[in-house]
């Protein structure tokens, strides 16, 4: 709502990770960011000062951080202001900063070496970048910085009911209430507005004096017209190659083997390649790039890195557009501030780390909710994540690496800005992608497993499928030509497996058994089309899921959102949800799904129970898939790795309905 603003504050921690995201790719701009010490306790802003050891001189802007040492917080005194001066600035040297100090209590001169130290500042950067772009990055600089030593409630009132006021925690925010009732605490207030002395500011009408607002900025220069602030107004489409290009070739479903985020990294290879000359796209992450399967990025561009290197490094570089720092807090941070002042990203993430930006996250919606509303802010280009590395194949690094739960924290905002795909293969994977990166003003969530998996849809197979978000796989099912008698539904790339080799399953051992399979790619179709924009109208979710036939649901993350998402739908009655419900250690990938009752033989067993006309046979099929689990478990432990039939299923029928 503040014209110039692209940080509302509130939750500390993350001015300066924005300033220096502002800056990457702004030659010419230098953005002066003040952080409170109060703020420089957090643990995302003590990350953030390593930020200069990714700004390139030559080609990025610079970022002139101003320390505020005001003493105190709400009510405690602040770490920064109680060290020694040569302590600080000894902190900040080590940092790789050139800190200059300004300090003292008496505005007027004050002022005036804040000015000179300013000026100072500048022109020192000036230097650092002309040095940068005549003689090209050799080393890296020591930028310089401020630490603004002033009272806390500087100017405000000195003594409140007896007690110090100003220099003190007990004037953090309103250093007085009660105005209406007490006498004493009206004069002191109106003692303290006329300390500024008004009369020499405004005329009569309460306008500012023509000789003062003549020494105000013109244009674009004034912080409220600056097009960084809005950065909508300075945004241009990213050049991005047709991802049809890049399709896995699909002669049947489920034969072909892809690593999903593999194939997504050539198509995100190429879009940085496509704008290396308009310098507007960049992928951040935490160190997981490469693990993450998106190394095809390391053919056209490198890390970006201006700290020291060694002989055996790769791919580091002061050009490099992969900006990589193990701190969740920093990359988000980073990457905010690039789209806020009108470019474009991607920020790549194991699935179970991503938590520790969720407040991050949450002000980043409540920015883009708030910013939708105000007519003169431009849209930016949306926020993505992809998050890999995800729950069902975390098996190698045990438990702590095992949590779906982002999902539902993201639901939880306004439904015209968060979207959830869950790509079941690489070609919806391919699609999702594009879709994500045309979009602006949302918050996109992929999930998308990085390991070898089968692969079930051809390229135009996909489009469709992915174009409508949800839909009956209909060379899956088997009730063409009547009602089912059940409904396998299913949402993530394992959930899919499973439910196919469910499918299999039934249809060998209860070959009449008319099943339909239906996958959820776009999780938003759930809702009623009243709660999001995405969402099935109550007909058309009646018709893909029956008004009263069972509905068997294998879902990536945790079962319970399924149920939230749909409580409102006819059939819901008959809804059962398998999912994640913290069963995890380190194990096989199928262990996995059976620890969590995700598997196909639990889901067999889910169908014979809920199905009636399988009732004479449910005892004897759900024995047969109990026995198949117990060997399972023999066979892990004897073995360390899956049956056979497991690690090797592949969908054994052929492709006779036109999907």
């Amino acid at each position: 709502e503040t014209p110039g603003s692209i940080h509302e504050g509130g939750e500390l921690g993350y001015a300066l990770s924005h300033a220096y995201g502002a800056a990457f790719d702004n030659p010419d701009l230098i953005v002066a960011c003040v952080v409170g010490d109060g703020e420089a306790e957090t643990g995302p802003l003590a990350t953030s000062w390593h930020g200069n050891k990714f700004l390139n001189p030559a080609q990025d802007g610079a970022v002139l951080p101003i320390l505020h040492l005001n003493g105190y917080k709400i009510a405690n005194p602040t770490i920064l202001a109680r060290i020694s001066h040569e302590e600080l600035a000894k902190l900040f040297e080590g940092y790789g900063y050139q800190p200059h100090f300004v300090e003292g209590h008496d505005p007027l001169p004050m002022h005036q070496r804040m000015a000179a130290t300013l000026e100072l500042a500048i022109a020192e950067i000036k230097a650092i970048q002309q040095r940068a772009r005549e003689q090209g990055v050799n080393t890296r600089p020591r930028s310089p910085m401020i630490i603004l030593r002033t009272p806390k409630g500087w100017t405000g009132p000195k003594i409140v009911d007896g007690k110090k006021t100003e220099g003190s925690w007990r004037s953090h925010q309103v250093p007085f209430s009660d105005t209406a009732d007490n006498p004493q605490h009206i004069r002191l207030l109106e003692q303290w507005m006329q300390s500024y002395r008004p009369d020499e500011l405004f005329d009569a009408n309460g306008t500012l004096l023509p000789e003062l607002a003549e020494l105000a900025p013109q244009g674009e220069r004034r912080m409220g017209a600056n097009p960084h602030a809005n950065g909508g107004m300075l945004l241009k489409s990213l050049h991005l190659p047709d991802f049809r290009a890049y399709a896995v070739p699909v002669s049947n479903p489920g034969h072909d083997y892809a690593e999903s985020t593999r194939v997504m990294g050539a198509l995100l290879r190429d879009v940085m390649q496509l704008n290396q000359a308009a310098r507007n796209f960049r992928v951040f992450g935490p160190d997981e790039t490469a693990s993450n399967r998106l190394g095809s990025l390391f053919e056209v561009t490198d890390r970006t890195w201006l700290a020291d290197t060694l002989p055996e490094d790769e791919h580091l570089s002061a050009t490099g557009r992969v900006m990589e720092i193990l701190s969740e807090h920093t990359c988000q941070g980073w990457l905010e501030g690039y789209l806020l002042t009108g470019r474009h990203g991607l920020f790549s993430c194991y699935e179970a780390f991503i938590h520790i930006v969720d407040s991050m996250f949450n002000q980043h919606a409540k920015w883009l909710k708030v910013s939708k509303e105000i007519p003169w802010r431009q849209p930016i280009a949306s926020l993505n994540y992809l998050l890999t590395s995800h729950v069902w194949r975390q098996d190698h690094n045990g438990f702590s690496h095992q949590d779906p739960g982002f999902i539902d924290h993201v639901v939880n905002k306004k439904a015209d800005i968060i979207r959830v795909y869950l790509p079941p293969d690489a070609n919806c994977l391919l699609y999702v992608t594009d879709k994500c990166l045309r979009s602006r003003d949302l918050v996109n969530v992929i999930v998308a497993g990085k390991q070898s998996q089968l692969q079930w849809l051809d390229m135009d197979a996909a489009i469709k499928h992915c174009s409508a978000g949800i839909g009956i796989w209909e060379w899956a099912s088997n009730d063409h030509d009547a009602e089912p008698d059940v409904v396998l539904a299913c949402a993530g790339d394992i959930p899919t497996l499973e439910v196919l080799a469910a499918v299999d399953l039934l249809r060998r051992h209860v070959p009449e058994l008319r099943i339909r399979v239906i996958n959820v790619m776009d999780l938003m179709t759930l809702q009623p089309r009243e709660e999001h924009p995405h969402g099935l109208s109550g007909r058309d979710f009646d018709d893909l899921f029956t008004t009263d036939k069972p509905i068997i649901f294998a879902y990536h993350g945790y079962p319970w959102l399924i149920h939230r998402l749909c409580y409102r739908r006819t059939n819901h009655g008959n809804l059962h949800v398998r999912g994640y419900k913290e069963e995890g250690t380190t194990t096989t990938p199928f262990d996995m799904a059976v620890r969590n009752d995700l598997d196909r033989f639990h889901l067999v067993a889910d169908v014979a129970v809920r199905v009636p006309k399988l009732a004479d046979i449910a005892p004897h099929l759900k024995q047969k898939m109990r026995d198949k689990l117990i060997e399972h478990k023999e066979y892990i432990v004897r073995h360390g790795q899956d049956m056979e039939e497991i690690r090797h299923w592949t969908w054994p029928y052929p492709l006779t309905i036109d999907t």
